[in-house]
């Protein structure tokens, strides 16, 4: 199993792999999982080719169950995709795993199995109302399993404000939500928003509360504000601005490397 060498360590660079349906969902296309796996190998490539630490690969379904669990040919599928990209990289290249919305315990087993290195959790803590439903968090489950399997090495980053997390129930401050997820065993912490100003608001109210929490951003980041964005986090899941097409795109390697000088200016 691979370890989450660059967190904590400089900038990390994550590309998003974005995967079509897979088996065990309604809308698989049959016969298309060979195509699947040779685009997500393909775009892992690119990325370490290009320089970025490593990649999150995450399913992308038109409909989702809320609770913690996944069919066992979906999983099966995700594992060999991991599996493949974890062959096609070196041992540094970082690979997480996100089984959407919130099977954190199959993302947990793919990632220990098939060499994986940390896996994001849409929702560790609290919970959030989504238009497939409520996912409500079960913190306990999640690292009983954890502990089951021996996958503290596998990382955990959990969403406190993205896309995929709000907060139900209140609006309940960023760095407190960062705060719960870190005392049940959260590693880091993804979060953004489209409004530049609140995120780097946010990066600094949650700073404050645990400032030896790393924080990622959550998407929402591209060359246009790499700088600035980047300056403030300990990393970032990048997504559309490194695919050929826009989202959901096979990724390009001369992105990536635009992308990732960007970053490592920084740290200069």
């Amino acid at each position: 199993m691979r370890t989450f060498a660059t967190l904590g360590r400089r900038k990390a660079v994550l590309g998003m792999i974005h995967l079509a349906p897979l088996p065990g969902t309604p809308f698989h296309e049959k016969g298309s999982f060979e195509r699947t796996l040779d685009v997500a190998v393909q775009s892992a490539i690119a990325l370490s080719e290009g320089g970025a630490d490593g990649c999150l690969v995450q399913t992308v379904e038109r409909v989702y169950g809320v609770k913690d669990e996944s069919d066992p040919a979906r999983t099966t599928a995700m594992g060999l995709i991991v599996d493949a990209i974890g062959r096609a990289t070196g041992d540094d290249f970082q690979i997480g795993v996100q089984l959407m919305r919130n099977a954190i315990r199959a993302s947990l087993a793919v990632a220990k199995v098939a060499r994986g290195s940390f896996v994001r959790a849409g929702a560790l803590v609290g919970a959030t109302l989504t238009e497939h439903g409520l996912v409500e968090a079960n913190p306990l489950e999640v690292m009983e399993y954890r502990d089951k399997i021996d996958a503290w090495g596998v990382k955990i980053i959990a969403d406190v404000a993205s896309t995929q997390f709000t907060w139900l129930g209140g609006a309940k401050p960023v760095a407190e939500v960062a705060r719960r997820a870190k005392h049940v065993g959260a590693d880091a912490v993804s979060l953004g928003d489209p409004d530049e100003a609140k995120t780097l608001a946010m990066i600094a109210s949650v700073r404050a509360a645990a400032p030896d929490l790393p924080i990622l951003l959550a998407g929402h980041t591209n060359h246009a504000n790499a700088a600035r964005l980047m300056a403030a986090a300990d990393g970032a899941f990048v997504g559309a601005c490194l695919e050929q097409g826009g989202w959901g795109g096979r990724i390009d390697r001369d992105r990536v490397a635009a992308y990732v000088e960007i970053v490592r200016g920084l740290e200069r």
